[in-house]
């Protein structure tokens, strides 16, 4: 099991509910792919964007710190991308 750090903007005009709602979403997405939530936290909570990203032009920022198998990291990337809440995502070993 590897460490791993995942960043990933939300929209930030998006209710707080709805926002919970998809960390909670990328946690079982982390489960199911064999790894396990260390740390999940706000990072950036509404930030200007340089350039709109699926007609977003805010983004609320999330650091999610998890251990995974390096195997199943293109699993999740595939799930991250699938998600229409998440803008961009981003998987740093």
């Amino acid at each position: 099991m590897n460490k791993y750090e995942l960043v990933v903007i939300v929209d930030a005009t998006l209710p707080q509910e709805q926002k919970d709602a998809v960390v909670k979403e990328i946690g079982e997405a982390i489960q199911k792919c064999d790894g396990k939530v260390i740390n999940s936290q706000v990072w950036v909570d509404k930030h200007r964007m340089s350039f709109r990203m699926k007609k977003c032009s805010e983004g609320t920022y999330y650091m999610i710190n998890y251990e995974g198998n390096p195997a199943k990291n293109a699993e999740l990337r595939r799930a991250l991308k699938l998600n229409e809440r998440v803008l961009r995502s981003l998987i740093v070993a």
